[in-house]
């Protein structure tokens, strides 16, 4: 499948996808690539809002604002993401998770990338009403869905020996 299905496939079976790509093996540079291209297009998720507040206050440029946000997009949420990934898995091997910190990785990466056609829109929102119920709303439903995409991608990576 591609990765575009699979995205749109998460959304409505995220338990079907972390099983087939955990039954490609254990790859860890997929892992890296998926959390890289989650983490690029949650940075161009916030060019809208980055540029509404840097027209807002021109104090800090937009040049300055994307460069803070691509660090922490490309550097800092990988880095975050394999301690979140390894916490959750431990978290789960109290709860009699059976599973892999690579399935933990994978589940969390793969609901970051799921979650990213979401962000794109809740970032287009964002930039063009502000800090608005709407907006806040989109948020709101962002997160949940995102909770719920990771959680049950998170059981089915620890339900067995992976």
């Amino acid at each position: 499948m591609t990765v575009t299905s699979d995205i749109f496939r998460a959304w409505t079976r995220p338990r079907m996808v972390i099983r087939e790509k955990l039954g490609a093996g254990l790859r860890e540079d997929r892992a890296l690539a998926v959390i890289m291209g989650a983490g690029a297009l949650l940075f161009v998720a916030q060019w809208p809002i980055l540029s509404r507040a840097a027209y807002l206050d021109p104090a800090m440029p937009l040049e300055a604002r994307l460069g803070g946000a691509l660090m922490a997009c490309l550097f800092v949420l990988p880095l975050l993401g394999y301690g979140v990934a390894q916490l959750s898995h431990l978290v789960a091997r109290l709860f009699g998770g059976q599973g892999s910190a690579f399935g933990a990785r994978l589940a969390l990466f793969w609901a970051l990338l799921a979650i990213t056609p979401a962000m794109l829109f809740q970032g287009l929102l964002a930039g063009f009403l502000g800090q608005t119920a709407a907006v806040i709303g989109c948020q709101v439903f962002v997160m949940m869905a995102f909770l719920w995409i990771w959680l049950s991608m998170l059981n089915e990576a620890e339900r067995g020996g992976s």
